[in-house]
């Protein structure tokens, strides 16, 4: 007879263990140092455990706490690495909702494969996070509360204690909840107001963020580490953040956290364009805010204005610093902006390259009305305004 194939667990989010905290967080004040902070969690985090041997054990919602693993983790020696970023919404209908949880999960699927770590129903991520919110999401997202949200980390590390260049025997997927601040309305330190857009800083020739046949289209943690050094050399020539360029020509592909889009007269055609670089080389994170983006805009500004908006032609090609240079002494730019999770929809002012700042404002100087629009058709779907399938609610609140 012949052997058969053990049978591992698939990851399974319909029964959980729950250990609930007997020492309650507090939660900070909108614009708190803790708010500020980015790590000033909720009571709460789900745990996950993975074996090579039995698949995925029971999920775990437990006290927020230090995870414990070995010196020896593959991901502290070899990036073992891959996380998501997504929010949860307090609706103006009271409702916990979820923003395209399933592009959420199916791309943590798919970073998790080219990093070697466990893959999953995509699917049931988004039932692993409502389980952290049912239990959370009342007292850190109080119903007196609406247009109020958390930024979620679902993440996944190879846990397992093997040096050795190897695929991870052993991972662990967690998942935990953080108070943000809103991106979109901060003031830097000194400033009246809010500024018009992001000053954006070009990347040198020298530093590359992707490359085709690489990885920057998953979400792994090996992305994000060698960036920093030009983001901080960005953040010190007053700039917010850096825009990767590519290549001989400098393609311009996205912005250090974000996608980035230019709006623009064709100088060919003369008509209205969206345009951002596409997905098909690979050197971009597919996000999943630039999707929705693309496909608003497509639906509901393509073929008909909306007030005083003209019509948007959608385009996904590359294009190169070049091209946005001469569209500004052409006086063609109308508006740009960058979209993530992050940054949600934030206009972009200038772009600095060699050493010169190109407005991306348009002709007055000030944001045009695109990413209004787009941002508020955005924040309908995702505080309940607007019923709309990409809104995944969060029931049985409080159990």
């Amino acid at each position: 007879m012949g052997s058969i194939a053990p049978t591992v667990a698939e990851l399974d989010a319909s029964n959980f263990k729950i250990t609930r905290s007997t020492n309650l967080r507090d939660v900070p004040l909108p614009g708190s140092a803790e708010e500020l902070s980015h790590s000033h969690c909720t009571d709460h985090m789900v745990t996950v455990r993975w074996t090579v041997a039995n698949g995925w054990e029971t999920p775990e919602v437990k006290p927020y706490q230090n995870l414990s693993i070995a010196p020896t983790a593959t991901c502290l020696h070899y990036a073992t690495e891959c996380f998501e970023g997504m929010k949860v919404y307090r609706g103006y209908d009271g409702k916990l909702r979820l923003f395209r949880p399933d592009c959420n999960g199916d791309r943590l699927n798919t970073s998790a494969q080219r990093i070697s770590l466990p893959t999953f129903k995509y699917d049931e991520l988004k039932k692993l996070v409502a389980k952290l919110m049912q239990i959370d999401g009342p007292r850190w997202l109080p119903k007196d509360r609406p247009g109020s949200f958390l930024y979620l980390r679902p993440t996944i590390i190879g846990s397992g204690p093997h040096l050795g260049v190897q695929v991870p025997k052993e991972a662990l997927l967690f998942i935990i909840a953080v108070p943000w601040p809103d991106f979109t309305k901060l003031k830097k330190e000194g400033q009246a107001e809010a500024p018009k857009g992001l000053k954006l800083l070009g990347s040198s020739p020298d530093t590359i963020r992707a490359w085709p046949g690489g990885f920057g289209w998953a979400k792994l943690g090996a992305n994000y580490g060698p960036s920093l050094q030009a983001q901080g050399n960005a953040q010190a020539q007053g700039c917010d953040q850096i825009l990767w360029l590519f290549g001989e020509d400098r393609q311009v592909t996205e912005a250090g956290a974000s996608n980035f889009f230019i709006i623009w007269h064709n100088a060919d055609t003369g008509r209205l364009e969206l345009v951002t670089a596409p997905l098909e080389n690979q050197l971009i994170l597919p996000g999943v805010t630039r999707r929705s983006v693309l496909e608003l805009v497509r639906d509901r500004l393509s073929k008909q204005s909306v007030g005083e908006l003209a019509p948007l032609e959608v385009v996904e090609r590359t294009l190169t610093m070049g091209e946005i240079e001469k569209a500004a002494q052409e006086n063609r730019i109308v508006e740009s902006f960058v979209s993530g999770t992050a940054y949600f929809i934030t206009p972009v002012a200038s772009i600095r390259h060699n050493g010169t700042d190109i407005s991306t404002l348009g002709k007055t100087g000030e944001p045009t009305g695109y990413a209004a629009q787009i941002k508020s058709w955005l924040e309908a779907i995702m505080y309940g305004k607007e019923e709309h399938d990409w809104g995944y609610v969060v029931e049985n609140e409080g159990k």
